[in-house]
């Protein structure tokens, strides 16, 4: 069965086909390079779990990929500028989100709250919520957070970018769009994307211009300095905005569409497989990216794209002053294990509303410590034999599939095939661990094999074990030459050799996994408690 995810752009069900394919052409997901784009916070605030659904899915697919052996290069931007109040009507209007938390930091210095040194500088202040989401997100086990910890300074902004570090390719990409006479420089001085340049725009989201001319229903603006109501801005002249710079138009700031599609493109390429958001993204900002991207291009900027549904919380919209607002650090103190909220945000299929309550986070916690305690009785089962068996041919150390144990993954794997159906997914697992975890003992062999396969799954959930958080490029380089080494002595036939090299990479955190072709590591995973 192909890999098919929904396509907002083309509103079908898709056959997902790489676009820089591996080796195989009977399985080119297996060695591809897939890039994707995934809209992250704007860091005004906190996160809530609204938002962290959307994260989770893209997390969720990130990891399915990779388990079906893609080479995932995910980034995810983090907005600290240009991101408006009124950013639906597309041209600017209202106010910046980061103004509005630089006033929320000074009061909160007035009342002796302070969260910033200088509540004033904008800096300070998206510096602050940046870190709170890092935190939130490290503590819910997301990919391309735990990539971007392990990455140095250099790489860190190509995994997580934020807008003001790459001012001068925003301004290179609207340039561009201005000699493609796909912007302008209106009379208000703001450089406009002019819409009707471009004859694809409200493809992603089914809008038409004749719609748009109207309103379209309030979310967009007419001004006489537009040519078309739905012309957005790119660049906004404004001497008392409170992040500007210097640019051919005026000292200013730049729009929230443009900054991603230059990031995106300046980090993963002109064409990307799949670019992720929410369902509120679709218009106007991802119909937006695609004008600009595709207008300086004339290639396809996405391939997929895919949107997560809204989230209600007993049923109703999220709301402060309904007391129903929920951020990850708030539930995490109530005594919610992180990766509990983690399993309640994915259990639900991304494409289809989700009703989070208290209950779903109970309902999650009983699920997982089954999970938990079976990988706890299987490491225990593993460890002493693994301890006393040493590298001998090598064959204790290859693990054959238990015929349930193969249905599992294969009814796994069709269900995620399936547009990610993470309901069918987990059914097929817990189908399997249930009967597997009311068993007394283990042999050696079951045992192995059934926790390699928990630790595959769970490679996707991300819930049972502890976070994988990439090695260290120094340990990686130690590892790497301890595996060439073992190798020799295995050739060498000298297992005592074999074992002790295998005892200082067990020391480095990495664990061996022997197969027809070779040695493999991975680093390694403890179960969390139940």
């Amino acid at each position: 069965m192909p890999t098919r995810f929904y396509n907002t752009l083309t509103h079908n069900l898709d056959e997902f086909k790489p676009l820089r394919p591996g080796p195989d052409a009977s399985n080119p997901l297996v060695g591809s390079d897939i890039r994707m784009y995934s809209c992250g916070p704007t860091v005004y605030d906190y996160a809530h779990i609204g938002n962290f659904r959307a994260f989770l899915f893209a997390d969720v697919l990130h990891r399915y990929l990779a388990f079906l052996g893609a080479n995932v290069r995910q980034v995810m931007n983090m907005t600290d500028v240009g991101h408006m109040t009124d950013d639906q009507l597309a041209d600017g209007a209202g106010r910046d989100k980061l103004e509005l938390a630089v006033e929320k930091m000074k009061q909160n210095k007035k009342s002796g709250r302070a969260l910033v040194d200088n509540p004033n500088d904008p800096y300070q202040v998206a510096g602050y919520f940046i870190q709170a989401f890092l935190q939130d997100a490290r503590t819910l086990g997301l990919a391309v957070v735990l990539e971007h910890d392990a990455a140095d300074a250099t790489h860190r902004e190509n995994i997580m970018p934020r807008p003001t570090q790459h001012i001068p390719e925003f301004i290179a990409l609207i340039e561009r769009l201005i000699a493609a006479g796909h912007a302008y420089v209106a009379g208000d001085g703001v450089v406009y994307y002019d819409v009707r340049s471009f004859a694809d725009y409200g493809r992603l989201s089914g809008n038409s211009l004749e719609r748009l001319s109207h309103g379209a229903g309030g979310r967009v603006s007419e001004q006489a300095a537009k040519r078309h109501p739905a012309d957005f801005f790119l660049w906004k002249p404004d001497q008392t905005h409170i992040m500007r710079w210097p640019s051919p138009w005026g000292e200013g700031y730049p729009g929230w569409h443009i900054e991603c599609s230059a990031m995106a493109m300046g980090i993963l390429g002109e064409s990307l497989d799949i670019h992720t958001g929410g369902e509120d993204n679709i218009f106007p900002h991802h119909e937006c990216e695609i004008a600009q991207s595709q207008g300086a291009t004339g290639k396809p900027f996405a391939n997929f794209w895919m949107h997560t549904r809204h989230l209600m919380v007993n049923g109703e919209k999220m709301s402060k002053s309904k007391g129903n607002f929920f951020i990850i650090r708030d539930l995490v103190q109530k005594g919610y294990d992180p990766l509990v909220i983690r399993y309640a945000l994915i259990a639900t299929r991304y494409r289809e509303p989700m009703n989070f309550t208290l209950q779903s986070l109970h309902e999650a916690a009983a699920a997982i410590a089954t999970l938990r305690d079976l990988a706890q009785r299987l490491t225990g089962a593993v460890a002493a034999v693994d301890e006393a068996a040493g590298d001998g041919d090598g064959a204790a150390h290859t693990p054959t599939l238990e015929p349930g144990e193969q249905t599992m993954l294969d009814e796994f794997t069709r269900a995620m095939d399936d547009d990610l159906n993470i309901s069918g997914a987990l059914a097929a697992v817990f189908s399997w661990a249930g009967p597997l975890a009311r068993q007394r003992k283990f042999t050696y062999p079951q045992a192995r094999s059934a926790l390699q396969s928990l630790r595959r799954v769970d490679g996707v959930l991300g819930v049972v074990f502890a976070p994988l958080r990439p090695l260290p490029a120094q340990t990686v380089a130690r590892v790497n030459e301890l595996m060439q080494q073992r190798a020799a002595a295995r050739t060498a036939k000298d297992f005592a050799a074999a074992d002790l090299l295998r005892q200082q990479l067990t020391t480095l955190g990495v664990e061996v996994k022997d197969t027809p072709s070779g040695a493999v590591w991975q680093a390694r995973l403890a179960p969390m408690q139940p």
